[in-house]
């Protein structure tokens, strides 16, 4: 099963890179906070090798922050901060109420009334909801999920091994 790219998705590195990783994730899940941080590692060994998009999996019955932090992050996306916002909510996961989300939008100099005002706009909730279906339609059951160059990835993504698998769609592109 191969998942589409849309124009709506949150995409960093090049768009012909061989290794491509889609990334369902809640900013409010440990293990996604823990997945942010090897991405990021990753992003830094790959380079221009890995496009990575994310998408946003809230999962608010169990975590009751994570759809407002997912707004905010949209909404800060449509200020063209959303890997701004993703970094910054990932980095004070224990602090995603409202009172902080509006803190962490002034940090990044957002335009605050827009940013409140935003909140009500249901195209962010819109973009969360799809990019949810979207998420469920492919198999996910948790967070976070990954899939390479389309392929949802069941392995251990906190060994080696995940380097490794990533270096293979590395290897055949050359």
């Amino acid at each position: 099963m191969n998942i589409e790219i849309t124009q709506n998705d949150h995409v960093q590195g090049p768009f012909d890179a061989p290794v491509e990783i889609i990334e369902y994730a809640d900013y409010q899940c440990p293990y996604c906070k823990n997945a942010h941080y090897v991405i990021k590692e990753i992003h830094k060994q790959l380079g221009d090798n890995l496009k990575f998009i994310f998408r946003n999996f809230p999962l608010t019955d169990m975590h009751p922050y994570a759809l407002h932090a997912a707004m905010a992050a949209e909404i800060a996306g449509g200020q063209n901060k959303f890997w701004e916002m993703h970094d910054t909510l990932y980095d004070n996961q224990d602090a995603l109420d409202d009172y902080y989300l509006l803190q962490y939008a002034k940090d990044l100099n957002l335009d605050i009334d827009k940013f409140e005002k935003d909140f009500k706009d249901k195209k962010y909730l819109r973009k969360i909801q799809d990019d949810f279906e979207s998420g469920t339609k492919n198999g996910v059951q948790g967070t976070p999920a990954f899939f390479i160059n389309g392929k949802q990835y069941n392995g251990n993504w906190m060994s080696p091994d995940f380097i490794k698998h990533l270096h293979s769609f590395i290897n055949k592109a050359i």
